[in-house]
Order: C-alpha cells, then structure tokens, then sequence
C-alpha cells in the first residue's frame, strides 16, 4: 500500500509469454498490493506463465476483444478488488515497472489524480529505437490534440498510465472504444471531467518482442486520434453534443 491506499497494478496481454517475467520482476512489490493480468485470447502460453509467477488475478479472454476491450477489464477487475489507485504497466517490456513507484507517490499524495509516463519528454522515444515516422506522427497528433483540447501534455500516446480510483469512477470507461482508441477517449472524458495529467520522463525500448502496430494500424489509430479531438473540441464549443462527454 501507499499512505494506506491499495495499489493495484493492471497488465493488459496479448503474445507476452516472453517478456512477462522481464516486466514483473521489476515490479516493487513493497507498494504493490495486487497484480490482474488479463490475456486477450492470446495464441501462446501468456496465461500459463502468469500463473506460474504467482500474478494473483489471472483473468483470459474466450475471444479477442481489442486493446481498449482488455483494459476494461482490467479495471473493472481492479476497482471490483478495492483498488485505490491503479497502474497499467505493459507485459511486453517496453516500459520499465522501475517508474511505478514515482507514478503512484503523486497520485498517493494527492499532487495529481492521474499521471501518464512520457516518452516524449527528455530523448526517451528516439534513444529507445522508437521509429521515426511514428515519432514524428506522435509529435503531430500531440499538438493537434493540444491545440483542439486546450492542453499541454508532451504525449497522448504513451501505454504507461496511472488512476486514482476516483478518475476511475467518474469516467464511463465501458463506453470507450474497443481497440486504440480507447485510449484517448478515456483521456477526454478526463479532461471534460477537470481532471488534471501528471507526466513523468519515461524511457522506452524498441526490440521484437515489444508489441507494434503497423503502419496501416497505425495511420489508422492516427485517424482515429483527431476525430476523437475535434469531436471533444465541438462538443465545448457547443456546436455537437457528445454522447461520451455528456
């Protein structure tokens, strides 16, 4: 626990049978309570090597239900558990688990009710083998996103996420979309919630066994990205109501 707060660390799954034991081993379990790992039907042994490192809430899909479809899962799991802040940590190893302990002491302390780690920030994503191309699309959406949400966050696209159980409840996760997407969809109904993002210096690491989404995906998720931005843009300016935000 952190300042009597239940830390619950979440790892949404799929092909992780051989960088899972990296990622947990770095995990600092003097703070964390409870790991859930969920695998999104995986066609490998990922399920069989959590249990055997003793991940208490081993949780396999029957079928493949999408990025965003795993993780709401793992925090419905989460807050049914009695998570009082809650990590997604990557079972792929491309974010370090060493940051979890910084990540939770802001939200434990009450500094932030949500905290991203950042690859932008610092040289972390080129440094760590991130593509150029994807960098230089991140660099993109990142300011679109900024300059249609009115924020100034250094990343919208990091994997690395941490919520106080708070944020949790307040934002309709369920409704989010299945795959990438997800992901900013969660974070806009943060902001139109008025909650506020931390974000720490993350470094990264490219290699094979790290999960990727390919180019199609990938301008795909970028198309994805922007429609979700002007969407939350008109629904302030009053011009379209957004079911999500509403």
């Amino acid at each position: 626990m952190y300042n009597d707060k239940k830390v619950v660390i979440v790892m949404p799954a799929y092909r992780a049978s051989l960088t899972l034991e990296r990622t947990y081993k770095e995990i600092p379990f003097d703070i964390v309570d409870e790991v859930i790992l969920v695998d999104d039907y995986s066609p490998d042994n990922t399920a069989e090597v959590a249990k055997g490192l003793g991940i208490q809430h081993v949780i396999r899909h029957d079928v493949n239900k999408g990025y965003g479809g795993n993780q709401k899962t793992c925090y419905t799991k989460a807050l049914e558990i009695g998570a009082d802040i809650v990590v997604m940590v990557h079972p792929d190893y491309q974010y370090t688990p060493k940051l979890i302990r910084a990540m939770v002491s802001i939200i434990g302390e009450d500094l932030y009710p949500v905290v991203f780690g950042s690859r932008i920030l610092g040289k972390g994503a080129l440094k760590g083998g991130m593509p150029l191309y994807k960098y230089i699309a991140n660099r993109f959406l990142t300011l679109s996103q900024n300059i249609l949400m009115s924020q100034k966050l250094s990343e919208y696209h990091t994997g690395y996420r941490a919520f106080s159980r708070e944020v949790l409840q307040a934002v309709s996760f369920k409704k989010c979309d299945d795959d990438f997407i997800f992901d900013n969809e969660m974070i806009a109904q943060i902001f139109a919630k008025g909650y506020e993002i931390a974000e720490v210096t993350c470094p990264t690491k490219y290699f094979d066994e790290a999960s990727s989404i390919n180019f199609v995906r990938s301008s795909k998720y970028g198309l994805g990205v922007l429609r979700v931005s002007f969407r939350y843009f008109l629904n302030n300016l009053g011009i379209f109501k957004w079911d999500l935000l509403n």
